[in-house]
């Protein structure tokens, strides 16, 4: 079972803070750590402003060494697809390998408008999502020496050299979300990786379900995709910690006990546990308070090593 930081840098953190995180993760064997992509802070100033997910991340590339790194989710209305598929091969470049592009197809307008980015409507934003997985696929996917064509509907590539190529052949692509339809269908055609995002089981089950259908569906073998969740985290081995925490992130403990990662660390093992059941293999744990380094050395100390 792998655990993974998960981090929301618009809500208010630097390049140095995400930096101090990715580093404390790497140190307490973390598999992963991941950040959001987004430009807008939601309910918080958001100071000092937001970075720039592919950017960070080509930082933290140089300035770690083993873990995997990543975005939940990037949106496919902020890049064009080709210029992603460049970005993603050279993070993938710089980090030696360990980049994986986590895609989705867009949902948060206010920050569109306060950063000029269109915002067109759902249907046209999963067609933009589509598109641009088949292409950034496809020109990850074209051999070397050979050119890659796409004609759509939206986007059109001519004759492109394909390059550059990322490390891994190809990274891994994470596609989530609870859509009944196009969702899992596109999680079936592309996606390594299932993640749903702060649902509870009943939910958990029922898209996890469509997903295993889409995927035989087109004659993939189920097995083949790894399933997992993302839940804020509030661990501590006290509840005067439990509590300290959960105040520092401005939620209540017993809803975060409802509906996240929350409690002392049996508890923490427990909850793991009933997703686990579900077939979800691996867990973005929501780090909200950056600051709180103890945090992730508690649970990797913890609840990681109860998992092992």
């Amino acid at each position: 079972m792998d655990l993974r930081i998960f981090t929301e840098p618009q809500q208010g953190a630097t390049y140095d803070d995400l930096v101090r995180v990715a580093r404390a993760a790497e140190d307490f064997g973390y598999d992963a750590f991941f950040r959001s992509d987004h430009y807008l802070a939601m309910s918080a100033d958001g100071l000092p402003g937001p970075t720039d997910a592919w950017i960070t991340l080509a930082g933290i590339a140089r300035e770690t060494s083993t873990i995997r790194l990543g975005t939940l989710v990037t949106s496919a209305t902020f890049r064009y697809p080709g210029p992603l598929a460049i970005s993603v091969a050279q993070v993938d470049a710089m980090s030696a390998g360990r980049v994986e592009l986590g895609l989705g197809a867009g949902w948060y307008a206010e920050e569109h408008a306060a950063y000029a980015i269109p915002f067109p409507s759902v249907g046209t934003r999963f067609d933009r999502f589509e598109e641009t997985l088949a292409i950034v696929t496809g020109l990850w996917g074209t051999p070397a020496g050979e050119t890659f064509s796409y004609q759509g509907d939206h986007f059109t590539v001519t004759e492109s050299p394909a390059l550059p190529k990322p490390v891994q052949s190809p990274p891994p692509i994470i596609i989530g979300g609870m859509g009944k339809k196009r969702t899992p269908e596109l999680a079936a055609r592309h996606a390594t990786e299932f993640n749903l995002p702060f649902a509870d089981t009943d939910a958990t089950a029922t898209q996890f379900d469509r997903v295993r259908a889409a995927c035989s569906d087109i004659g993939r073998d189920p097995s083949s995709m790894t399933f997992s969740n993302a839940l804020v985290l509030c661990c501590g081995t006290t509840e005067d910690e439990i509590a300290r925490r959960a105040a520092a992130i401005g939620r209540d403990v017993d809803e975060l006990r409802a509906n996240g990662a929350a409690g002392t660390p049996a508890e923490i093992v427990e909850k793991l546990g009933t997703y686990a059941e579900l077939g979800s293999t691996r867990f973005y744990l929501q780090m909200l308070d950056l600051s709180d380094l103890d945090h992730i050395e508690l649970v990797a100390t913890e609840v990681m090593r109860q998992l092992a």
